[in-house]
């Protein structure tokens, strides 16, 4: 068994609170990550953090591109176990769009469709909540979601846990254990008092 991470955020950029003033909804955008660090996460968004028109396939990371600019990103996140298999199926979907990107493109309509409950489809595109939900069902994963999928719906995925919620810069942070934060106080207390 494997874990995979899905990841709700809300930058404040502009396309974002257009999306939170209709959904009403806490999170604006979702990824997904195969490793607990986020060292990769992946979605439909924008590809360049100063251009919410230019969009497809995305290569997120915490410290680059819109979440390097929108430092104060909320995030939550949570965890899914699931099969070797279904994670090689994840891992291969994205490896191929990955790899064949301008395949690939931005469903704004559809996006947008969402705000008058009404479903618009494009031809090898997504927007962030429609990729999501197409990796996992095409994985065999099993989940029930909406057909007009939202960010905000991945909160209900039976199994998930949630693993963490604050500013997502700060999430690799809070993942130090208790117990180290307790060893590093007891080392700084040695270092003053000339024990270490």
């Amino acid at each position: 068994m494997k874990e995979i991470y899905i990841i709700l955020t809300h930058t404040g950029t502009t396309l974002s609170k257009i999306i939170k003033s209709y959904t009403k909804d806490e999170f604006s955008h979702v990824s997904i990550s195969l490793d607990i660090n986020l060292e990769n996460m992946y979605s439909f968004g924008r590809t360049h953090p100063y251009n919410p028109f230019w969009g497809g396939f995305v290569h997120e990371n915490i410290n680059t591109g819109t979440f390097k600019r929108f430092r104060n990103t909320k995030a939550q996140i949570y965890s899914l176990e699931i099969t070797d298999k279904q994670y090689e199926t994840i891992e291969k979907l994205i490896n191929h769009m990955n790899n064949y990107r301008n395949l690939y493109k931005f469903n704004a309509w559809g996006l947008f469709g969402v705000g008058f409950n009404k479903k618009i489809k494009i031809k090898h595109g997504f927007y962030c909540a429609e990729f999501v939900k197409y990796a996992l069902k095409k994985a065999n994963v099993k989940i029930e979601l909406p057909e007009l999928v939202r960010p905000e719906n991945f909160k209900d995925i039976e199994n998930a846990k949630i693993i963490y919620k604050g500013l997502l810069r700060e999430y690799r942070k809070a993942r130090v254990k208790p117990l180290e934060y307790i060893k590093n106080g007891l080392e700084i207390i040695k270092r003053k008092e000339g024990i270490i």
